[in-house]
């Protein structure tokens, strides 16, 4: 172990020598300094170099026998500083996977919880189908916040794992739009609010599950922050490039430019969420999410109390492959 020790610290020793060559020379060479005793200044510099030595030596194996009770088996400090680091390496890849089974667990668990909800949801949705009008209405109403925010935790959960649950197909927007104005009528109907609805039957490229989610965020926030009896415009146009664009446009409130840069961040409110209680901040930063993975950019214009429009722009099938391919 000594010799182990003085060799790593070679380095040391030699520069030590060169300091006392150096020093010799020195002494030999400038006549002022031909009274000192030469061998007793070269004993004494060589004394406390030893002790320095010595008491590096007992400080690190302290350290040595600190890190494990059987120094011997290993025959560098190297070799120990690698071998703790591969430990914790290995501790810490073992703590990951605890986290990554703890979190699929628990990601399981609310599926299956939300799916259970949803029965009966589907129960009530159909007993208040039964019931008069003037009780019907606000009922609907309250179910369909619930559905929505049911929907919107479902989506949160699943979104980590998009990749796994998408199947592109090539379809028109006609009746996934139809489909979302139909879910939100109810609510439409109790702020009188008109829909108009410009020809649509345009193909693209995309997943039908997560295009709905994606026009159902953007669609209830054009509901939610329209004024009563206004009207949201939805049509479809075709950009510069042959890109097919669809445009969600409504005459509400608008968002303040300096909330602009930010409502596709998680949890964001801004100032017209704030009078909202119900906002999560969820819906545009999960359609944000969503859009990119499907190779969809949103493009958003919006003017304080002259609305807001919401442009969805999808990838031609040659640009989406070379993404993919990318």
């Amino acid at each position: 172990m000594i010799l182990l020790f003085l060799r790593e610290r070679l380095a040391w020793i030699l520069f030590f020598v060169f300091c006392m060559i150096w020093m010799n020379i020195l002494l030999y060479l400038d006549v002022e300094f031909s009274n000192i005793s030469t061998t007793y200044l070269n004993a004494t510099l060589l004394f406390f170099f030893m002790c320095f030595l010595v008491w590096r030596y007992i400080k690190e194996m302290k350290l040595v026998k600190s890190i494990t009770n059987k120094p011997q088996e290993f025959h560098r400090i190297d070799e120990l500083i690698l071998t703790k680091l591969h430990e914790s390496a290995l501790e810490l890849e073992r703590y990951k996977n605890e986290l990554t089974i703890q979190f699929s667990e628990d990601r399981d668990q609310h599926l299956a919880w939300i799916h259970e909800v949803k029965t009966p949801l589907t129960a009530m949705k159909l007993m208040i189908e039964d019931l008069p009008v003037a009780t019907r209405k606000p009922l609907e109403l309250e179910w369909l916040r619930i559905h929505l925010l049911l929907d919107q935790t479902l989506h949160t959960l699943r979104i980590a794992n998009i990749e796994q649950d998408t199947v592109f197909d090539q379809f028109s927007l006609h009746p996934i739009v139809l489909k979302e104005i139909k879910e939100l009528q109810s609510w439409c109907f109790a702020k009188n609010l008109a829909i108009d609805v410009a020809d649509l039957e345009v193909s693209v490229l995309s997943d039908q599950k997560w295009l709905s989610f994606i026009i159902r965020q953007i669609l209830s926030n054009a509901v939610k922050y329209s004024h009563r009896g206004d009207t949201i415009t939805i049509y479809v146009t075709t950009d510069e490039k042959g890109h097919q664009q669809l445009h969600i446009q409504d005459t509400g409130e608008g968002i303040d430019p300096a909330d602009l840069p930010r409502i596709f961040q998680k949890s964001f409110t801004g100032s017209m969420g704030r009078k909202q209680s119900a906002s999560t901040g969820m819906g545009l930063y999960l359609a944000q999410n969503s859009a990119k993975k499907l190779g969809i950019s949103i493009d958003v214009h919006s003017i304080v109390n002259q609305g807001s429009t919401f442009t969805l722009t999808f990838p031609n099938p040659n640009d989406f492959v070379t993404t993919i391919a990318k």
